[in-house]
């Protein structure tokens, strides 16, 4: 909204323009001024990380290995949202253990852009499956039905965990329809998952050492389709990060 106390444009938002012998108006830069802070409001970020910064980032310093994959993906991170929107992906794809920073450094990466003026919108990847699918539903609220909308059609967004909810058609259909809405359009997206990919080198069997019995973990593709894997890392910059202490635990020990 435009400032009411405005002496440019007395709290309309436009300001009156004199070009020669034409006589117009503009966008005030009051309104300007606010814009920032009416996207983070409207971003939706969730309280633990609507201050998350790169500057209140932190690297473990009693680790070189991870403070070395840390400080890598948080340079390229903070490449991304300067750059943006000349960067060469329309995105950044974060994938690494639970813990490990990835949606710090998402949420970092979608503030700066919010302060740059880009619209931007925060999804928690099960609540915006839930959420879509409610909206089906004719009895559910305008904000249920818009969710779906928002998710293709935001300049900026961010899905949190994504893979994090239990596979269906349905949902693979879903994700695979936002995904390629996305890349199909070049629109930025942030994601961040800790599922793993063989093709990356992750393994995906585990033997429990008092079993000894294998268990294996679904992959990336096996929770979203391998459509949209594929499209995923095209339109993305991978952003690997291979600590692995989940830092979250580090106060239990």
């Amino acid at each position: 909204m435009p400032d009411p106390n405005c002496a440019l444009c007395d709290g309309t938002g436009w300001r009156p323009v004199e070009r020669g012998d034409v006589s117009g108006v503009e966008r005030c830069s009051c309104e300007q001024v606010e814009r920032p802070a009416r996207l983070l409001e409207s971003a939706r970020i969730p309280a633990r990380f609507e201050r998350a910064s790169f500057e209140n980032f932190s690297l473990p310093r009693d680790n070189p290995l991870a403070n070395e994959s840390l400080s890598k993906a948080m340079l390229d991170a903070r490449t991304f949202a300067r750059h943006y929107p000349t960067t060469d992906r329309a995105g950044l794809l974060f994938m690494g253990g639970p813990g490990v920073g990835k949606t710090h450094l998402a949420a970092a990466t979608l503030r700066v852009l919010l302060d740059r003026g880009f619209e931007g919108i925060f999804f928690d990847y099960q609540n915006l499956l839930e959420r879509i699918r409610s909206g089906y539903d004719p009895a559910s609220g305008s904000a249920a039905r818009e969710a779906y909308q928002a998710a293709l059609d935001t300049e900026v967004v961010l899905l949190d965990d994504l893979g994090a909810h239990r596979v269906t058609e349905w949902v693979e259909d879903t994700v695979f329809a936002v995904i390629n809405h996305r890349y199909n359009a070049r629109k930025a997206t942030i994601v961040t998952s800790n599922l793993p990919d063989p093709d990356l080198g992750d393994a995906v069997a585990h033997k429990d050492a008092a079993s000894g019995k294998y268990s294996v973990r679904d992959t990336l593709a096996d929770r979203i389709g391998g459509r949209a894997r594929s499209r995923l890392f095209e339109m993305c910059k991978l952003v690997r990060i291979t600590a692995t202490e989940d830092y979250r635990l580090r106060g239990l020990r």
